[in-house]
């Protein structure tokens, strides 16, 4: 074959495919075309489709809008169809009352007019029954003798004198009755108030006995040339008693809380055995210090007991400091103890606070042991104190006014005062050297002797009642009277004595005759 039919060959085949690719393309070309068009045959429809589900919404929104503004229309028709009865019907309430009130009208105005009548008929009844009775008085006035005034004057004076006499019966009744009912009352709050509360005997007294094992100890105790018992009484201002007692030493003051450092320093020198006047110096002044710890815990102790609360600690170590003191022999912590609980018991009787009481009965001594001794009464000193401390005005007052220093301003004050004289005046509370009770209720006769026209006199009942009896014909029963608040006064003013003195003057007249 040559290389022009080969050449030939090829071409031929070229064109043949070539002829072969334009089919293809043309037959793409048409189903191309066939498929766009059923594509916007098919989009055709879909539109229609879409606007007619659109137009349907459109008219289901209007009917929906016209179906709303038909309902809004009904709702204010009714609205107003509503106001227009309510007006009809008050306008038919506003005609019949201006019907009522019309009739009211017209019946006030026949009332009135009847009034009037009536009046009319009484200002005449009126004066007839003036003029009857000026002729009636005139009557009377021409038969008694008397003007009208002066009948009036009389008759007053008589119901004013009997009006006097009912009224002086009737306040002397009252008066009898509420002394026999305050009598009985009283008596019996203060019995069961007493009763109700346990009590303890005096058994303080100015000395204090300290026990040794030998008196092999008391020389030691008294030292080389009496240094070591002379420091001691230097350090705590005691004096110490060595004689020839048994196994005792005596030490003596008249401070308790001096003598409890004392025999407590005494009790720790003998234990330890190292006595010289440098230890000595050092032991008294831990003990004191000990000592002041337990007045503290002593305070606060006895105001837990007694359910006080809120006291100022420095009231709390006043109350620590009575343990220490006593009067006439009746320890001060346990006499305000029981006061305390006394008025207390006595407050719940009557009706008042028992708490407030029991607070009052509790400092009402605190003013005897002060830390410092002004020249005051004890009651004065400790409303100070209380009033320092920032304690109720009512609680200053009864602790003033439990000896009468001052003005009694409530009720807790007499009620202080009484458990006061209840528990320093019981029997067994206090107690005094023989002597010097013998020779207080001597006193308390020659002092009722002194005065002119007292004849005997006789203290009783361990010295709490003076009986003066006076002469009939030097002193009335006037002076009886004056008699007796200047006695009670003077005794108040220059004795020293627990409790109170009863003073009751006895003034008598005895005739006798003998028949022969």
């Amino acid at each position: 074959m040559t290389l022009v039919n080969i050449l030939i060959y090829a071409a031929i085949i070229l064109i043949a495919a070539a002829m072969g690719v334009i089919g293809t393309i043309i037959t793409q070309k048409t189903i191309a075309r066939n498929s766009a068009k059923i594509i916007v045959s098919e989009a055709r429809k879909e539109a229609e489709v879409i606007k007619k589900n659109k137009m349907l919404e459109a008219r289901e929104e209007e009917l929906k809008i016209l179906t709303d503004a038909e309902k809004q229309a009904n709702q204010r028709l009714s609205k107003a169809q509503q106001a227009e009865s309510r007006i009809k019907q008050r306008e038919l309430q506003l005609n019949q009352q201006q019907s009522e009130n019309q009739r009211n009208k017209n019946e006030n105005e026949q009332t009135r007019v009847k009034l009037e009548e009536q009046l009319q008929i009484a200002e005449s009844k009126k004066n007839e029954l003036d003029a009857l009775r000026r002729k009636a008085q005139d009557e009377l006035e021409h038969i008694s003798g008397l003007s009208s005034d002066e009948a009036k004057e009389k008759l007053i004076e008589s119901l004013k004198d009997e009006a006097k006499t009912a009224a002086a019966s009737y306040i002397n009744d009252i008066m009898d009755e509420a002394k026999m009912t305050a009598n009985k009352e009283a008596k019996r709050i203060v019995v069961q108030s007493i009763q109700r509360v346990a009590t303890e005997t005096a058994i303080e007294n100015s000395v204090t006995v300290f026990q040794i094992d030998s008196d092999e100890i008391k020389g030691r105790i008294i030292g080389r040339e009496g240094r070591n018992i002379r420091a001691l009484e230097a350090a705590t201002g005691i004096e110490i008693i060595v004689d020839d007692t048994p196994e005792a030493i005596v030490l003596s003051g008249f401070d308790p809380v001096r003598r409890e450092i004392a025999r407590l320093a005494l009790h720790q020198l003998v234990a330890d055995g190292r006595i010289h006047p440098a230890r000595i110096e050092e032991v008294v002044t831990k003990v004191r210090k000990q000592v002041e710890e337990e007045i503290i815990e002593t305070g606060k102790r006895t105001a837990i007991d007694l359910g006080i609360h809120g006291l100022h600690p420095d009231l709390i170590r006043l109350v620590g400091k009575m343990k220490y003191r006593s009067s006439y022999g009746q320890n001060l912590l346990q006499h305000s103890r029981e006061t305390a609980n006394l008025c207390a018991v006595m407050a719940s009787e009557l009706g008042l606070n028992p708490k407030k009481a029991r607070r009052a009965g509790l400092l009402h001594d605190i003013g005897k042991v002060p830390d410092e001794e002004p020249e005051l009464p004890h009651a004065l000193l400790g409303m100070k104190l209380a009033e320092k401390y920032k304690e109720k005005p009512e609680i200053c007052n009864a602790i003033g006014a439990h000896h009468d220093e001052i003005e009694q301003t409530s009720l807790l004050a007499p009620i202080v005062q009484v458990c006061d004289a209840i528990s320093g005046a019981r029997p067994g509370a206090r107690r005094e050297i023989v002597e010097a009770y013998i020779k207080r209720l001597n006193d308390l006769e020659q002092l009722a002797l002194s005065y002119p026209g007292v004849i005997k006199t006789y203290a009783i009942q361990a010295g709490r009642e003076l009986r003066v009896i006076v002469g009939a014909d030097k002193i009335d029963d006037i002076e009886t009277e004056k008699l007796s608040s200047e006695i009670a006064k003077r005794i108040q003013d220059e004795m020293t004595y627990p409790g109170q003195v009863k003073i009751t003057v006895i003034r008598e007249t005895r005739s006798v005759s003998f028949a022969k």
